[in-house]
């Protein structure tokens, strides 16, 4: 790769803003993002010469961030509030009202057909679409489920760092799934604006 990448100053402040905004999100300490940021960049520099290109660069650099992270959130345990457990408390009625007695969704909540989602990946502005949805979840879903996604932190993991139960967790992981399908389908598979 030309090292010319990592010379240009628009490329990089955009990286670098959009690799602190996640960072930030899944650390909760903008310190502690600041540093795994600038360790994530100073890992890339150094090793520049392996990658061919921008798009390369971009997906090569977030996995190093990544790995900064998970390594930091591994190592600090942090405590939440119990009021925010209650704010995301599992509301049986409403996902009871998802799916008949029989277990299959009812016809107004089932999700709506994707012709060819995979195509959707390619499309720069899908993910813009995708991000708008992901920072439209409540803080605590969002976190926990770019930790599993993302991140690709185990069940245990994550319920460490963010103190919560497997139960909780799978209910946070739930709900952030059908928000961010609900969003999806409403802005990019139904052609609504972003």
């Amino acid at each position: 790769m030309s090292i010319s990448v990592f010379e240009d100053p628009k490329f990089l402040d955009e990286l670098r803003g959009q690799m602190l905004k996640f960072a930030t999100q899944q650390m909760s300490d903008v310190h502690l993002a600041e540093d795994a940021v600038q360790e994530a960049m100073i890992g890339a520099l150094k090793n520049a010469n392996s990658f061919g290109g921008r798009a390369a660069l971009k997906t090569w650099v977030f996995a190093i961030l990544r790995n900064k992270i998970a390594d930091v959130l591994r190592e600090k345990k942090r405590l939440i509030n119990a009021s925010s457990l209650l704010e995301e408390g599992y509301d049986d009625e409403a996902f009871s009202a998802l799916f008949d007695q029989r277990g299959h969704w009812n016809p107004d909540e089932a999700p709506k057909g994707w012709d060819n989602p995979e195509a959707s990946f390619g499309d720069a502005q899908f993910w813009d679409v995708f991000e708008t949805c992901l920072n439209g979840l409540p803080p605590q879903q969002s976190r926990v489920f770019m930790m599993r996604e993302f991140v690709e932190l185990e069940t245990e993991e994550i319920c460490t760092t963010v103190g919560i139960s497997v139960s909780n967790l799978h209910v946070l992981l739930h709900r952030a799934r059908l928000r961010l399908r609900d969003c999806l389908e409403e802005k990019w598979y139904g052609g609504g604006p972003p």
